[in-house]
């Protein structure tokens, strides 16, 4: 038995770091956080000191057990688990969880896993930091109060089911406003004016006015005037520029730029980063800090000289600007700035390619530019073109990398041919083309990490499963707006004559952008008007600056929470009991066969059209939304035709074809057979065409793709992927079999290997009472019979089992659905 057990969080972590220590370390992972707060109560008492009850989960008691009774036997107990706030409080539950002492306790704390870091870390152990602790429980316990009694809230004035969070309420928040102000933009024309002229050397460049026209009068006024004019080079100018690089990685710039050069959503570019990070590969990847140790400068600027020459290395240091940034961590570099690249796999691989890249440049010399701006002039209006260029003289840190913008507009000057003042140069056509102020852009997940750090909201740990949780709770979505066509006029003069063209874009278009839902908009609009404080920017980011003072023991904890907890706790009673219910209630116009009102409104099932009020004699009618419909966009029109269905399309092969609206959504009815429509598919759009090719499909999916003893086997895909079916049993078709061209061969094999599997799983079987013994997952047990099943332990001595205890287990389990009918009844 080793002398010393380290706990770190993860096994990857603990694989790595048991590379590095001798035979009297013994390395274990306490799998995360052991202790924490009880999921079905608030665990919190909010009556006294605030004092959060920790437990640990059923999944962790075997983990407890384990690290308990190694440490009995060990002599050092090492908490070697992350040095932030998350990571102390995770030490702290294990000191307390597993019973360790000061004397038997050592905490250890390393931004990067390597040889020379765990060895100083070992080397300059510390005590468990109660104020980073006290942090942490802080934000839980905050956390846990304001979704706790918020979500109760929602159940009863908005829709069964949903939950609130402090800093996901705020994300949702961020959003909605985002699209109400692209929803609420009013697009100003004017005209920009670009020209192509052609040097005396015959070389070609492109200039344009400084300032756009407002009207197309002033544009066509402008190209007249220069139809016989002489152009020329008024002013040339040349300055020397610089261009310095940015600083290292911190969470969210690594995020924001994964984000734009890779295409990874955040929690993808923080799992691959974690993964680095255990493989020893990069320093700590949840930082704040721009900073780099000395050894890392010392050790870049070797690399730089080594691979690219002397005069390309710059060492320097950077300052962290992030409000509130905490962690006294190193910012996200290569542990090893020799090692370019990696070979772990496709996705590690290209973000240690990013990291090493930002981090290398980082600590190069500064890119010199020359910047060339010519005006042009000519000798019958005063307007004056403006070409730039640009010429790099040095590389520098260009050599290695250029970070990233969110500006997709953005114009990357180029080269210039060698002009000079006085030189005439002949315009090849000039053009003035209407175009349209923009909206605001929504938030790709990239701009939401960088809004939401401006604005002192969150902190690195919290930005990936702030955006996750939002589109896992349906308040938000990485949506398609299709956009719509617009026209717009260009005029153009070239040679002697001045032509007007309409073209035609497309505005409004996004892919993949963060768009609120409707229960979004619904939930963020009950949430503003009613704990406004809450979801205030300013307060969210004053909560973390707290949150910032506890942690440096400014502050107490229990005292932060007690405070906030008062105001809250009164609005959320007065809001539960006088607030109006929520729907998002939206008057569209009149039924004119009723006389009666058409709203849009959320409902139990999800966002419908209804006709007539819930108050009136004869009920209202309700008529589910379809396709990609919403609640903010759906016309009066499209909602009164949602009540045309069910709707006869016609007759095919003699029998009628209706499509409908169903509990599962939209289905197209033929034959006595039901074919679903795609998702999002309007079932208003569908034509009889439409619907013989759904019904061809769906007749070509289900034709039998050959036979096994007699009887006929199909195939499809479902929700656990491909499958045959044969004599009523459905069989899953894996990776090994070519699922395209499955031959009578690969059929039969399906087939029997499920027959041997089912053979195999039959432990017992009565056919005089009609139950069966089958094995189940996890080595437990499944009696069953008919549709009733009952699970036994895998402590069960299976082959003891017999007909007479199986029999009384199902008349126990009927006797006791009786008396708990009868129970509530009784309420």
């Amino acid at each position: 038995m080793a002398k010393n057990l380290v706990i770190v969080e993860s096994p990857a972590k603990a694989k790595t770091i048991e590379k590095f220590l001798g035979k009297d370390f013994q390395v274990e992972s306490s799998f995360g956080h052991i202790a924490d707060l009880p999921s079905k109560e608030l665990g919190v008492n909010v009556e006294g000191d605030f004092k959060p009850k920790y437990i640990v989960s059923t999944d962790k008691k075997s983990v407890v057990k384990k690290l308990k009774d190694l440490a009995k036997k060990a002599e050092m107990v090492w908490l070697a688990s992350d040095e932030d706030r998350e990571g102390e409080a995770i030490a702290w539950h294990l000191a307390e969880q597993l019973k360790l002492t000061k004397d038997n306790t050592k905490r250890i704390v390393f931004n990067s896993i390597t040889k020379n870091a765990i060895l100083k870390a070992i080397e300059n152990p510390r005590t468990i930091n109660y104020n980073l602790v006290d942090a942490q429980q802080a934000r839980r316990v905050l956390d846990r109060i304001v979704g706790y009694e918020l979500s109760p809230v929602l159940w009863r004035k908005v829709k069964a089911g949903l939950s609130a969070g402090r800093v996901q309420s705020v994300a949702v928040r961020l959003i909605v406003e985002r699209e109400r102000e692209i929803e609420k933009f009013n697009a100003v024309a004017s005209y920009r004016v670009d020209a192509e002229f052609v040097n005396a050397d015959g070389k070609k460049f492109k200039a344009k006015l400084p300032k756009n026209f407002t009207s197309k009068e002033e544009a066509e006024e402008f190209l007249n005037s220069c139809l016989n004019a002489e152009f020329s080079v008024s002013d040339l100018q040349k300055k020397p520029a610089k261009k310095s690089p940015a600083a290292p990685f911190t969470t969210s710039t690594l995020q924001q730029e994964a984000s734009r050069k890779l295409g990874f959503p955040v929690a993808k570019t923080m799992l691959m980063a974690q993964r680095l990070y255990e493989a020893g590969l990069i320093t700590y990847m949840r930082t704040d800090s721009v900073n780099l140790s000395s050894e890392a400068i010392n050790s870049a600027a070797e690399e730089i000289e080594s691979s690219y020459g002397k005069e390309y290395s710059n060492p320097r240091n950077f300052s962290t600007k992030a409000k509130g940034a905490q962690e006294a961590h190193e910012a996200i570099r290569p542990t090893n700035m020799a090692q370019h690249t990696v070979s772990v796999d496709y996705d590690q691989d290209r973000l240690y390619s990013l990291i090493w890249k930002r981090t290398i440049a980082s600590q190069m010399s500064e890119a010199k530019l020359e910047r060339t701006n010519v005006k042009i002039s000519n000798n019958k209006n005063e307007k004056v073109f403006s070409a730039n260029g640009e010429v790099i003289t040095f590389e520098g840190f260009l050599k290695v990398y250029l970070e990233g913008t969110d500006n997709e507009d953005e114009e990357q000057a180029g080269m210039l041919p060698r002009m000079e003042v006085g030189e005439s140069v002949e315009k090849q056509y000039i053009t003035s083309t209407q175009r349209y102020s923009r909206p605001p852009a929504r938030y790709s997940e990239a701009a939401l990490v960088k809004h939401l750090e401006e604005l002192g909201i969150g902190r690195p740990s919290t930005y990936a499963p702030t955006i996750s949780t939002v589109q896992r709770r349906g308040y938000v979505e990485k949506g398609t707006a299709e956009g719509v066509e617009r026209n717009y006029i260009q005029l153009q003069l070239k040679g002697s004559k001045v032509t007007e063209n309409v073209l035609t874009e497309k505005v409004g278009a996004d892919k993949g952008k963060m768009m609120p839902t409707d229960i979004g908009n619904i939930v963020n609009d009950f949430l503003v008007e009613n704990f406004g404080s809450i979801l205030d920017y300013g307060f969210t980011a004053k909560v973390e600056s707290d949150f910032d003072n506890i942690a440096d023991g400014k502050e107490n904890w229990t005292a932060v929470i007690k405070d906030f907890y008062k105001d809250f706790h009164f609005t959320v009673k007065d809001v539960a009991e006088n607030a109006e219910r929520a729907s998002g209630q939206r008057l569209l116009g009149v039924d004119p066969d009723s006389g009666k009102n058409v709203y849009v409104r959320l409902g139990r099932f999800g966002a419908m059209v209804q006709i007539g009020e819930a108050t009136d004699e004869e009920k209202p009618k309700f008529a589910s939304l379809q396709g990609d419909q919403t609640m903010s966009s759906i016309t009066y029109e499209e909602a009164m035709d949602l009540f045309k269905l069910p709707k006869t399309l016609g007759d095919y092969e003699d029998k009628e074809v209706v499509v409908a609206n169903g509990r599962f959504g939209p289905y197209i009815k033929f034959d006595g057979k039901y074919v679903s429509l795609d998702k999002n598919e309007n079932p208003m759009s569908v034509d009889m065409d439409r619907a013989i090719e759904l019904i061809e499909a769906k007749r070509k999916a289900d034709a039998p793709i050959g036979e096994y003893e007699g009887m006929p086997i199909q195939k499809g895909v479902g929700r656990f992927g491909p499958f045959i079916k044969w004599n009523s049993i459905f069989i899953n078709v894996n990776k090994k079999y070519d699922f395209d061209n499955l031959t009578q061969a690969d059929l039969e094999e399906l087939i029997e290997d499920k027959k041997k599997k089912e053979r195999e799983k039959l432990i017992h079987s009565w056919e005089d009472v009609g139950i069966r013994v089958e094995k189940a997952r996890w080595g437990r047990f499944n009696v069953i019979k008919g549709k009733s099943k009952v699970e036994l332990p895998k402590t069960t001595e299976i082959d003891k089992f017999t007909k007479e205890e199986a029999v009384k287990l199902f008349e126990t389990k009927k006797t006791a659905k009786k008396t708990a009918k009868k129970t509530t009844k009784k309420k």
